[in-house]
């Protein structure tokens, strides 16, 4: 029996692999395609997914791929707002394409020891007290203690387990391509036409994507009954000269897609031993570019909790505690990607709004708050009832800080595990060894907000203070009961 079989191979999958791997967890993982999908559904990676990156040791695979781009990805529709510095030192997003970055986690997924089966496609499951058994077509089975649908918003994980799937269905439909230009346009009338076209078609656009190619992106005639089948390039010439009256002489495409408005969550995130995660939880229009982000950050949020259940150790309402906190921030996206779709409409009240918007985005306050929801770094998980949190810190992320002995904090999070920032050189942790370790600091040099930091191994504080009875109140809360004394093993990593 596997300990957890994962259903979709995409960033999310091989995300939530990689992070159970840290803790040992037996991971299977069923992609349907036979070979990576070449399509280009995600352009780039927002400020908190960047920091999970650098959490897990990831970052610098990832910017030798990428781009930084500086202050971008903070607005509305193409409205941007007022300067505002963010409490990161990853103010930026980080151009990179889908394919790389799947590239990149299979490796990760792979060299962690997880087995990554291509041309695997889940039919069915059965599941009882004990686990799940996953029937694959073609007849294989599998059998494991729980089972994750991150296979994408048409999931069969999702259907099967009679989880809802409520919301608006497709309005709209557009076509994305990459796409090679014989030339006949010059490149400075390519950006003309692309800009007087987006003058009342914002869902247009067309621009250099590197390595001679172009991306360029164009509402489609109608929304496709099979959006599994890609567009042809005959259809795609055919909408770019339907709204800029040119093909911009396209003569090849690297690849093609089709992507829409549709908007839904699911009812819930779980029904038994089986969880959704990704596009299976949720699916929204891609404006803002936060449906990859999603994923990535719904993986990170649920790894080490799966991996507790799986271990033995989660307290009571740990693994529950994934859609409590995760399904609330799916909510918040899908609002402000409905709002999107609306500001795109020429019609005079959506324009009316649009204008409205783009005044109020010029106070900082509201352009802080917008771009902490879209950047990932705004999110902050509630504390619970009666926690006593008198730096306010709780549930937030906590940033990469300087540690003041030449370290950062990611230097010493890439195991997944909780940690323990002891400024005050006199809390104990000796009950949780095998589960978070602690790390004395001179607090005259360290750069804490508090005496003491615990954090989760998604980097959330779960504990901020000086005392060790609230410390060991949320060891319990969040790490489960402490071992015996004679189980003891050091926890400090130095």
């Amino acid at each position: 029996m596997h300990d957890v079989v994962i259903s979709g191979g995409g960033p999310t999958g091989l995300m939530l692999a990689s992070e159970l791997r840290l803790h040992g967890v037996d991971v299977v993982v069923l992609e349907r395609e036979a070979q990576p999908n070449p399509a280009v559904r995600s352009l780039g990676l927002h400020a908190r997914s960047v920091e999970v990156l650098a959490l897990r040791g990831l970052l610098d695979r990832f910017l030798a791929h990428g781009q930084r781009y500086p202050g971008a990805g903070r607005g509305l529709a193409g409205l941007e707002g007022a300067t505002v510095e963010l409490d990161s030192d990853h103010d930026y997003v980080l151009g990179i394409p889908q394919p790389t970055t799947d590239r990149l986690l299979a490796e990760r997924a792979a060299e962690l020891g997880a087995q990554l089966r291509r041309g695997a496609a889940l039919e069915a499951f059965q599941q009882d007290a004990d686990g799940v058994l996953v029937l694959l077509a073609g007849g294989d089975r599998l059998r494991a203690r729980w089972l994750v649908g991150c296979d994408g918003g048409r999931s069969t994980v999702r259907r099967l387990a009679g989880i809802g799937f409520p919301g608006e269905p497709a309005s709209t439909e557009w076509l994305l391509g990459e796409i090679e230009l014989d030339g006949s346009v010059a490149p400075e009338e390519v950006a003309r036409i692309a800009s007087e076209v987006r003058v009342l078609h914002r869902g247009f656009g067309i621009g250099p994507a590197g390595d001679g190619l172009h991306r360029a992106v164009v509402p489609a005639a109608s929304v496709a009954e099979d959006r599994t089948v890609p567009p042809t390039l005959e259809e795609f010439r055919t909408q770019l000269r339907a709204y800029s009256g040119t093909d911009f002489g396209v003569r090849a495409t690297r690849s093609l897609t089709r992507f829409t408005d549709a908007t839904r969550l699911a009812e819930r995130y779980r029904a038994g031993r089986v969880l959704l995660a990704g596009d299976a939880a949720h699916v929204h229009p891609p404006l803002g570019g936060q449906g990859l982000n999603l994923g990535l950050q719904d993986a990170f949020a649920l790894g080490w909790r799966l991996a507790a259940e799986v271990a033995g150790w989660a307290p009571p309402g740990l693994l529950d505690g994934y859609e409590a906190e995760r399904r609330p921030v799916a909510e918040q996206v899908l609002t402000l990607t409905r709002a999107q779709s609306e500001l795109l409409s020429p019609e005079p009240g959506p324009q009316a709004v649009r204008h409205l918007l783009g005044e109020l985005l010029q106070l900082e306050p509201v352009a802080r708050l917008l771009a902490g929801r879209i950047t990932g770094l705004g999110i902050r998980d509630e504390p619970a009832e009666g926690d006593d949190d008198p730096f306010d810190l709780v549930g937030r992320r906590m940033r990469d800080l300087p540690l003041g002995d030449g370290r950062r904090l990611s230097d010493l999070t890439h195991a997944g595990r909780g940690l323990l920032l002891d400024g005050t050189g006199t809390l104990p942790l000796e009950g949780w060894p095998d589960r978070a370790d602690r790390v004395a600091l001179a607090p005259d040099r360290a750069a804490l907000p508090a005496p003491a930091l615990l954090l989760r191994p998604d980097g959330r504080v779960a504990w901020a203070g000086d005392d060790g009875e609230g410390l060991e109140r949320a060891l319990e809360r969040w790490f489960g009961e402490p071992q015996p004394a004679s189980d003891h093993l050091s926890g400090a990593v130095g």
